[in-house]
């Protein structure tokens, strides 16, 4: 296995800087032409129905053919509309996306004809800062959308997005917070290198499932599809949008769920280490092989989001609100201050079993407060239930009265 040297990154010649920029650039397209095919057929099997089957073999062709017909339709921008940040709001949203890639370890240090590199486009001691400070431009693009469309719904959804990856942004940050202590560092490939051991979804189980939730909210996917959702905005900040503008904020959804689900597999999965058995062959994790460990990782998560798409139905904005703000946040703050408390305890010397006992009592208090939480909910809906009556009314019924249905005669009369 060889692990990346920090020094090592900035001194590539141009053109193999430039070979793996472009190289990140048509992994992630095709990923996204490929997610679109996969999501339908995914949604398709699991709602009892065929996915696309006509358009090439098996329907492969489907999603090429979507760009095509996406790219032949009609152009329009709204007379109200504010021109030149109608037209930039689509850019803004996909350029970021694309960005946050530049820093995630796909593989160890290989061969390029004869040049010794990193599958990594560039690292630095706060990379993670950056994939943060980058992905939370990409909110802009949606919000400036909304705004310079003249239109009072995609408004809505833009505003609804600002306010959803602010709170769920927030969460996401502090899940890394228990990974920075844990690997002493904010370099994304010496994060990957710190679990050469053990993975940080074994250690730190309750920030990457903090994580697994924001990552959902920060890319406003289903159940969390909250700023286009149909039923209220008619399609949210895109509605007046419409050809390749259109197009642009799809690419930027599936760049995002791609770049969330890297980074989700570099935190906590390992990043491009071969999951076990398959570490113990010698050689797998070296070379071109783990290339292969990073995308199935990637892939992992980009099936979860299809799976929670087909399952779920969409929060209602207050629930949803409330999840990020009432219990995620508390919760990734008050395991922080145990993972602390823990790292601190075993510098001073102490023994492993008081380690185990603070997670212990950390699980317990956990319960104990989800357990209260739901009490509480549970009185305050019966406190504003409607009152029923306490017996039952003239046609039997002991709680939901129904109307006499009238006979024929009566009918007739």
């Amino acid at each position: 296995m060889t692990h990346p040297d920090p020094g090592i990154f900035g001194l590539d010649p141009m053109w193999l800087i430039v070979t793996k920029a472009v190289a990140i650039f048509v992994f992630l397209v095709l990923t996204v032409l490929i997610a679109i095919l996969v999501e339908r057929k995914v949604l398709g099997r699991m709602q009892m129905r065929f996915g696309p089957n006509r358009v090439g073999p098996n329907g492969l062709l489907q999603s090429l053919a979507d760009g095509v017909k996406l790219a032949l339709k009609e152009g329009f921008i709204p007379a109200g509309a504010d021109k030149p940040i109608y037209l930039l709001a689509p850019i803004i949203a996909v350029i970021p996306a694309i960005l946050a890639f530049a820093v995630i370890p796909m593989g160890p240090v290989v061969s390029v004809f004869g040049h010794h590199t990193p599958l990594q486009l560039t690292d630095f001691p706060v990379a993670v800062l950056y994939v943060l400070a980058v992905t939370s431009i990409g909110v802009y693009g949606i919000v400036l959308a909304g705004w310079s469309s003249g239109s009072t719904y995609p408004l809505l959804g833009g505003l609804r997005s600002s306010a959803q990856v602010i709170s769920y942004e927030i969460a996401m940050a502090l899940s890394f917070v228990a990974v920075f202590l844990y690997a002493g560092t904010m370099s994304t490939s010496q994060i990957v290198a710190a679990q050469d051991r053990t993975w940080f979804i074994f250690l730190l189980l309750p920030s990457f499932a903090v994580y697994l939730v924001a990552m959902v909210g920060e890319t406003n996917r289903a159940p969390f599809d909250l700023p286009e959702a149909e039923g209220e905005l008619v399609g949210g900040f895109h509605t007046e949008y419409s050809s390749l503008k259109f197009a642009m904020f799809m690419l930027a959804e599936y760049i995002n769920m791609t770049t969330v689900s890297a980074l989700a597999a570099t935190m906590f999965l390992g990043g491009w280490q071969a999951p076990w058995p398959i570490s113990l062959i010698d050689g797998a994790n070296s070379g071109w092989w783990p290339l292969i460990w990073f995308v199935a990782k990637v892939w992992g998560f980009m099936f979860f989001y299809m799976w929670l798409r087909a399952t779920l139905p969409r929060l209602r904005y207050d629930q949803f609100m409330a999840l990020g703000w009432k219990l995620m946040i508390p919760l990734s703050l008050a395991w922080i201050l145990t993972v602390a408390t823990t790292k601190t305890v075993r510098a001073d010397g102490a023994a492993p079993w008081l380690t185990v006992a603070i997670y212990l009592a950390f699980t317990v208090v956990l319960v104990l407060v989800l357990m209260s939480w739901n009490a509480h909910r549970w009185r305050r809906r019966q406190a504003v239930a409607p009152r029923l009556p306490d017996g039952p009314d003239s046609t039997g019924s002991p709680y939901f009265p129904v109307p006499p249905i009238p006979s024929k005669e009566e009918v007739r009369g």
